[in-house]
């Protein structure tokens, strides 16, 4: 059993997460008990996931979409205060990492992507930034990668042409992040791969002449917490079970 607050202590500081300016707070979001023996990890803390970590003893969520976005409604009423009041209750705790969940090169959402899709020389476009890339050794072709997302993911792609028939320049950015595929074109990517995809996506994937897959939200994103319960097992010695509360976004 650990203290919570040496949990979340540790977390922000292997994260980094004072650093990003994010869309919410990361770190504790709600404190419902002083200490921990078991977390159970989920991508989103949705009512299903708090029901999955009641049912298997957890005393910690764990989860990369958590509450308090920019704009979002402050009263504590209809879902959002149902699903805190269930936490309160239970005495189950939960923590939240967005941005520095995403970024983090070892734990993070696009470094275990890449982990997923057996890419070697993975890393950031840039030093900060989100998109990471890899230049593949043999050339791949629209068949090719998604094929290797559909065994890796469990589900096929939405692949958008917009590209050359072969490429080796891969580029990816997990989640909503298809409003980076214009940065990642300009530095020569090849093929983007993203979560989700919108309506402009289609238009820019081929006009600018890149490859774009959607891959799902949840799907690019299940990787990262699972890491980071790892890691907080092994640190501390506690229990930790990921569940799957299945989106098809």
């Amino acid at each position: 059993m650990t203290e919570l607050t040496k949990i979340n202590s540790w977390c922000d500081e292997f994260l980094s997460s004072s650093e990003f300016d994010d869309y919410c707070p990361n770190g504790l979001q709600v404190e419902a008990n002083a200490t921990v023996s078991k977390i159970v990890t989920a991508v989103t803390a949705s009512e299903l996931a708090i029901d999955a970590a009641i049912e298997r003893g957890a005393d910690l969520l764990l989860v990369h979409h958590g509450y308090f976005w920019k704009g979002e409604s402050l009263p504590l009423t209809g879902m959002k205060g149902r699903r805190i009041a269930k936490l309160m209750r239970n005495k189950l705790s939960l923590m939240a990492y967005h941005l520095p969940l995403d970024a983090h090169s070892e734990v993070g959402n696009n470094a275990q992507l890449a982990k997923r899709l057996r890419f070697n020389n993975a890393a950031p476009l840039q030093a900060g930034s989100l998109i990471w890339s890899t230049q593949t050794d043999q050339p791949e072709t629209a068949c090719s990668l998604t094929q290797l997302l559909e065994g890796a993911l469990g589900r096929k792609p939405l692949h958008i042409a917009g590209g050359p028939i072969q490429f080796n320049r891969i580029g990816w950015c997990t989640g909503a992040a298809q409003s980076y595929l214009e940065k990642a074109a300009k530095q020569g990517i090849q093929a983007f791969i993203s979560g989700e995809i919108s309506e402009s996506t289609v238009h820019t994937a081929r006009e600018l002449g890149v490859h774009f897959f959607a891959a799902g939200h949840h799907a690019t994103e299940r990787y990262g917490v699972q890491a980071l319960g790892g890691k907080l097992a092994e640190q501390f010695g506690i229990a930790h079970e990921f569940v799957e509360i299945n989106n098809p976004v």
